[in-house]
Protein backbone atom coordinates (compact mmCIF):
# COMPACT_ATOMS: atom_id res chain seq x y z
CA UNK A 1 0.00 0.00 0.00
CA UNK A 2 1.27 3.43 -0.93
CA UNK A 3 2.04 6.03 1.77
CA UNK A 4 -0.16 8.72 0.19
CA UNK A 5 -3.48 6.89 0.74
CA UNK A 6 -2.46 6.19 4.34
CA UNK A 7 -1.76 9.90 4.84
CA UNK A 8 -5.18 10.85 3.47
CA UNK A 9 -6.93 8.21 5.58
CA UNK A 10 -5.07 9.43 8.68
CA UNK A 11 -6.02 13.06 8.02
CA UNK A 12 -9.66 12.12 7.41
CA UNK A 13 -9.77 10.01 10.58
CA UNK A 14 -8.32 12.92 12.57
CA UNK A 15 -11.03 15.30 11.31
CA UNK A 16 -13.83 12.79 11.96
CA UNK A 17 -12.55 11.98 15.47
CA UNK A 18 -12.11 15.69 16.28
CA UNK A 19 -15.67 16.42 15.13
CA UNK A 20 -17.09 13.53 17.14
CA UNK A 21 -15.16 14.46 20.27
CA UNK A 22 -16.41 18.05 20.10
CA UNK A 23 -19.97 16.77 19.71
CA UNK A 24 -19.66 14.38 22.67
CA UNK A 25 -17.88 16.94 24.86
CA UNK A 26 -20.43 19.59 23.99
CA UNK A 27 -18.06 22.32 22.91
CA UNK A 28 -20.51 24.93 21.68
CA UNK A 29 -20.10 28.64 21.27
CA UNK A 30 -20.95 31.22 23.91
CA UNK A 31 -24.74 31.26 24.39
CA UNK A 32 -24.94 35.01 25.01
CA UNK A 33 -24.25 35.76 21.34
CA UNK A 34 -26.77 33.25 20.00
CA UNK A 35 -30.31 34.66 19.68
CA UNK A 36 -32.11 31.32 20.26
CA UNK A 37 -30.30 30.35 23.47
CA UNK A 38 -33.38 30.92 25.67
CA UNK A 39 -35.49 28.26 23.96
CA UNK A 40 -35.63 24.62 25.03
CA UNK A 41 -34.75 23.48 21.51
CA UNK A 42 -31.27 24.65 20.74
CA UNK A 43 -30.66 25.41 17.09
CA UNK A 44 -26.98 25.65 17.93
CA UNK A 45 -26.88 22.04 19.11
CA UNK A 46 -28.99 20.96 16.14
CA UNK A 47 -26.55 22.61 13.74
CA UNK A 48 -23.67 20.98 15.60
CA UNK A 49 -25.33 17.57 15.11
CA UNK A 50 -26.03 18.26 11.43
CA UNK A 51 -22.43 19.31 10.89
CA UNK A 52 -21.13 16.29 12.80
CA UNK A 53 -23.25 13.90 10.71
CA UNK A 54 -22.08 15.60 7.51
CA UNK A 55 -18.42 15.39 8.53
CA UNK A 56 -18.73 11.71 9.47
CA UNK A 57 -20.57 10.80 6.24
CA UNK A 58 -18.10 12.68 4.05
CA UNK A 59 -15.12 11.48 6.09
CA UNK A 60 -16.01 7.80 5.90
CA UNK A 61 -17.03 8.26 2.26
CA UNK A 62 -13.58 9.64 1.52
CA UNK A 63 -11.98 6.72 3.37
CA UNK A 64 -13.92 4.25 1.19
CA UNK A 65 -13.01 6.33 -1.88
CA UNK A 66 -9.28 6.41 -1.07
CA UNK A 67 -9.28 2.69 -0.32
CA UNK A 68 -11.02 2.01 -3.64
CA UNK A 69 -7.77 3.00 -5.40
CA UNK A 70 -6.05 0.09 -3.66
CA UNK A 71 -8.62 -2.47 -4.79
CA UNK A 72 -12.33 -3.22 -4.79
CA UNK A 73 -13.77 -2.05 -1.47
CA UNK A 74 -17.50 -1.74 -2.32
CA UNK A 75 -19.41 -4.27 -4.42
CA UNK A 76 -22.74 -3.32 -5.99
CA UNK A 77 -25.12 -6.25 -6.19
CA UNK A 78 -23.23 -9.51 -6.62
CA UNK A 79 -20.58 -8.37 -9.06
CA UNK A 80 -17.49 -6.25 -8.71
CA UNK A 81 -18.00 -4.09 -11.76
CA UNK A 82 -15.59 -1.33 -12.48
CA UNK A 83 -16.85 2.24 -12.22
CA UNK A 84 -15.01 5.45 -12.96
CA UNK A 85 -13.63 7.88 -10.41
CA UNK A 86 -16.85 9.89 -10.20
CA UNK A 87 -18.91 6.71 -9.88
CA UNK A 88 -16.61 5.41 -7.17
CA UNK A 89 -16.89 8.71 -5.27
CA UNK A 90 -20.69 8.70 -5.51
CA UNK A 91 -20.87 5.06 -4.39
CA UNK A 92 -18.56 5.80 -1.47
CA UNK A 93 -20.54 8.80 -0.20
CA UNK A 94 -23.86 7.00 -0.74
CA UNK A 95 -22.68 3.88 1.08
CA UNK A 96 -21.31 6.00 3.92
CA UNK A 97 -24.58 7.88 4.35
CA UNK A 98 -26.71 4.74 4.22
CA UNK A 99 -24.42 2.94 6.66
CA UNK A 100 -24.38 5.81 9.16
CA UNK A 101 -28.07 6.68 9.00
CA UNK A 102 -29.78 3.30 8.51
CA UNK A 103 -27.15 0.64 9.24
CA UNK A 104 -27.10 -0.41 5.62
CA UNK A 105 -29.49 -0.83 2.72
CA UNK A 106 -27.90 -3.87 1.09
CA UNK A 107 -27.46 -2.67 -2.47
CA UNK A 108 -23.75 -1.97 -1.95
CA UNK A 109 -21.66 -4.35 0.15
CA UNK A 110 -18.20 -3.74 1.58
CA UNK A 111 -15.50 -6.37 1.19
CA UNK A 112 -12.21 -6.87 2.97
CA UNK A 113 -11.20 -4.08 5.33
CA UNK A 114 -14.32 -2.17 4.25
CA UNK A 115 -16.44 -4.45 6.46
CA UNK A 116 -14.55 -3.39 9.57
CA UNK A 117 -14.71 0.28 8.58
CA UNK A 118 -18.47 -0.02 7.93
CA UNK A 119 -18.90 -1.64 11.34
CA UNK A 120 -17.19 1.31 13.03
CA UNK A 121 -19.32 3.77 11.06
CA UNK A 122 -22.52 1.89 11.94
CA UNK A 123 -21.56 1.99 15.62
CA UNK A 124 -21.05 5.75 15.40
CA UNK A 125 -24.43 6.07 13.67
CA UNK A 126 -26.01 4.09 16.49
CA UNK A 127 -24.41 6.10 19.33
CA UNK A 128 -24.60 9.61 17.87
CA UNK A 129 -28.37 10.16 18.38
CA UNK A 130 -28.01 9.14 22.03
CA UNK A 131 -25.20 11.63 22.49
CA UNK A 132 -27.38 14.29 20.86
CA UNK A 133 -30.29 13.63 23.22
CA UNK A 134 -28.00 13.65 26.24
CA UNK A 135 -26.49 16.92 25.05
CA UNK A 136 -29.97 18.45 24.70
CA UNK A 137 -30.96 17.29 28.19
CA UNK A 138 -27.75 18.70 29.63
CA UNK A 139 -28.29 21.98 27.74
CA UNK A 140 -31.89 22.23 28.99
CA UNK A 141 -30.76 21.52 32.55
CA UNK A 142 -28.13 24.26 32.33
CA UNK A 143 -30.73 26.69 30.93
CA UNK A 144 -33.16 25.95 33.77
CA UNK A 145 -30.49 26.53 36.41
CA UNK A 146 -29.62 30.00 35.06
Amino acid sequence: MNILPLFFIGAICFIVIKSLSECFQGKVANHTHFPFAEKRFSLEIFYMLLLTYSIVIIGFGLIYFVLSFEGVILVEGDDARSVGIVGSFIHSIYFSGVTLLTIGYGDITPVGIGRFIALIEALIGYVLPTAFVLRLVHHSYDQSRD
